[in-house]
């Protein structure tokens, strides 16, 4: 967290409304995209997003220092969670339509100079990672994109999902290995974006 991000924070905490949109406008991206990619669905990651910074902000003079994106993204995998228990009472889940919506926000693949080919590909690529993220086990699909895409350190994941350190590596580690297993059954990943070779 920078010095002005902690300057917001502490002004958010005695109240100040303005402060604390400022610092929503620092974070909300990175809410936004864990939801997204937990839930597959841009309209119910938007509610988990509102929820998230509604519900911090009702707490947060309970925050007492620490990693606040630990603590905020903690607030929005457990909203993620909540979700996916209602989807299941519901029995509405289809991981089939995932990915499909041109308005979906696209994972991050940059490779800079990429021709219009390659841009599909990254494109197409980007679909069927969501796909495959959607195949993973919850508690392994929170801590793939915590790492992967957010770039969290171990330590950092553990405080998010509330486990020890070894089992979030093991369970980062099977989540790859998943993936890997997932994209290259589609056959669709190129040489330069296997970096999920399962060895860590």
């Amino acid at each position: 967290m920078t010095e002005y991000e902690r300057q917001l924070l502490a002004a958010s905490q005695r109240g100040e409304i303005e402060s604390f949109n400022l610092l929503v406008k620092q974070y909300e991206g990175r809410v936004y995209g864990l939801a997204y990619r937990m839930l597959g669905d841009p309209d119910a990651a938007a509610d988990v997003a509102q929820e998230t910074f509604f519900s911090a902000y009702r707490h947060l003079r309970s925050f007492r220092g620490g990693s606040f994106s630990a603590w905020l993204l903690r607030i929005a995998t457990n909203a993620c969670y909540d979700q996916l228990r209602a989807r299941k009472r519901r029995q509405t889940i289809s991981i089939d339509a995932a990915g499909d919506d041109p308005d979906d926000p696209p994972l991050q693949l940059q490779d800079q100079g990429e021709g219009p080919d390659a841009a599909a590909l990254r494109a197409e690529l980007a679909g069927e990672i969501q796909r495959g993220l959607l195949t993973l086990p919850e508690e392994q699909r929170v801590i793939l994109i915590l790492s992967d895409i957010q770039g969290l350190s171990y330590e950092e994941i553990a405080e998010v999902t509330g486990t020890q350190l070894g089992t979030v590596k093991s369970r980062l580690s099977r989540a790859r290995a998943k993936l890997r297993d997932f994209l290259k059954a589609g056959e669709l990943l190129p040489p330069r974006y296997r970096q999920y070779d399962g060895s860590s």
